[in-house]
């Protein structure tokens, strides 16, 4: 894999999250936590493609009984603890 050096700006809070993750071993460097983040971000946004041309392909957007249905396959049922 051939890296490349990139200057970005981030908010403080970000940069010191990424800089304490990297702290406690999550990450080996601080470019290998933006590599793996960034490596995430795109994947799911190859994701949100392939489900908006999956969509409109078949009909368009879900209707909410239908994202009822999949959140319910998805999550389970998860209920509420009552106060």
């Amino acid at each position: 894999m051939t890296s490349m050096k990139v200057a970005v700006s981030l908010p403080r809070e970000t940069f010191q999250r990424a800089k304490r993750a990297v702290s406690r071993g999550r990450a080996a460097s601080l470019s290998a936590y933006v590599t793996a983040a960034l490596d995430q971000k795109a994947t799911f946004d190859e994701l949100d493609d392939l489900l908006n041309e999956m969509l409109d392909e078949t009909g368009g957007p879900m209707t909410e009984a239908e994202e009822k249905a999949v959140d319910r396959v998805i999550l389970g049922s998860v209920r509420r603890k009552k106060k």
